[in-house]
């Protein structure tokens, strides 16, 4: 005869509770994201009418300290370069095209 096996409770909660953040924190954290992505888009904004006719659809990723921007077509090779430039530096990837997208959502 088998015996019937006993289920353990789910527990509920964060993985690691201690690793809180505050709402300062967060809220700071939400607009130093906002402020970079602007500083890129603002780049982004200004070489893309130039780039448009030639590179459609490439991939354009760009450091927003130092204004530079590394495109190819393949976004592997993309960040290849940008990483041998620009080792430890935070960049963001957007695509060639009218709105900036990388894919679908």
């Amino acid at each position: 005869m088998t015996s019937a096996v006993e289920k353990t409770k789910a527990r509920r909660g964060r993985i690691f509770p201690d690793r809180n953040w505050s709402p300062e924190r967060m809220a700071k954290e939400r607009a130093d994201r906002a402020a970079f992505n602007q500083q890129c888009r603002a780049i982004f904004d200004r070489v893309k009418p130039e780039l448009i006719a030639d590179h459609y659809n490439w991939f354009i990723i760009i450091e927003p300290e130092s204004g530079d921007y590394f495109i190819d077509a393949d976004e592997n090779f993309a960040v290849q370069k940008a990483r041998q430039s620009c080792p430890n530096k935070k960049m963001l990837t957007f695509r060639i095209n009218e709105t900036g997208t990388c894919g679908k959502i």
